[in-house]
């Protein structure tokens, strides 16, 4: 297996590469190389001090530029505040990460004013958790600009740890994303956390006669319910993957295909056909190749995510602050 070490990084080379034609003429790789140099190294200074003090924030930032994509594009408007703004929204209740974008933008308008988007911030700022958290790394096309509007109405349309398989390929499809995709990013829940209250509901009260979902392995459903006591704590946090909730693995599909998944909109992934077979090629046996393959694959579906109603060229602005539009 060691031989084939070398292909690794071929490999996520060519995803970057063959990822990139999806938004081609619109974004690139080293968009900044001219205008800001080091535009890419601050953002990753920013990520790697976080994630020094708390690796816990890797998932979050993660997290934070899933949540940007999926509402209005990859146009940082996750980012503004205000009472009514897409971050204010019930869907986005516990996103976290402002503050190492925040940090990142503040010393980005030092070296370069007006010049790197929130936008872009983000999506470099995901890519470094991933690569930081023993995941793959990949070259991010660049050039995305900031959108001005950010209303919590429409984070409706983000996927919920309650959804069907059916309302997950509806809202994966709105957004130019297939089964594929989807369950390939479901799989960044190899890293992080939930709180109970987002998944107790599994474990006393899910049927009409007040069983426990039966989907849950008898085995772990005892974890679960030491972990999540009824009636306890519901903002406790619990792993989304039990075995290496730090490391960015295929652990998670392992637990999927064992009745072991702590969400129900990812434990759903293995009562469907079509995406029971992709989990099934992620949990394979064999030791390191199903970690590349996830690793490759993984890199090309966060390259097409992030390329989601991009605002380019003329569109939208560079905000000076992240937290609000100009």
């Amino acid at each position: 297996m060691e031989s084939s070490l070398w292909l690794v990084p071929l490999m996520i080379a060519l995803a970057a590469s063959w990822s990139s034609t999806l938004v081609q003429g619109q974004l690139k790789n080293g968009f900044y190389s001219s205008s800001c140099p080091k535009a890419e190294a601050i953002v990753r200074s920013a990520v790697e001090s976080a994630f020094k003090d708390d690796p816990s924030i890797a998932p979050g930032l993660l997290r934070l530029h899933f949540h940007d994509c999926f509402v209005q594009g990859c146009d940082g408007s996750v980012l503004i505040s205000g009472p009514n703004a897409e971050r204010s929204a019930p869907q986005n209740l516990g996103i976290r990460g402002f503050e190492v974008i925040d940090a990142a933008k503040t010393q980005l308008e030092a070296s370069c004013p007006g010049v790197v988007s929130c936008a872009d911030i983000l999506a470099l700022a995901a890519r470094d958790s991933v690569d930081l958290s023993n995941g793959p790394s990949w070259a991010v096309p660049t050039g995305r600009r900031d959108g001005r509007v950010s209303s919590s109405s429409q984070a409706a349309v983000l996927p919920s740890p309650l959804d069907s398989i059916a309302a997950q390929r509806q809202k994966f499809a709105a957004k130019g994303l297939d089964d594929h995709d989807l369950v390939t990013l479901a799989g960044a829940h190899t890293i992080g956390q939930t709180e109970c209250r987002f998944m107790s509901y599994r474990l006393y009260n899910f049927t009409a006669t007040g069983n426990a979902d039966p989907t849950i392995s008898q085995s772990f459903l005892a974890q679960l319910q030491t972990l999540c006591p009824r009636n306890g704590n519901g903002l406790k946090k619990i792993p989304l993957d039990r075995d290496s909730h730090g490391n960015f693995d295929t652990s998670f599909f392992k637990n999927v295909k064992a009745g072991n998944g702590v969400l129900e909109s990812d434990q759903r992934l293995w009562d469907d056909a079509n995406t029971r077979r992709i989990v099934e090629n992620y949990a394979g046996t064999i030791r390191g190749l199903f970690g590349f393959r996830f690793d490759f694959e993984f890199s090309k579906a966060m390259i097409k995510m992030s390329g989601v109603e991009v605002k380019t060229g003329k569109d939208g602005e560079i905000r000076k602050v992240c937290s609000r539009v100009n």
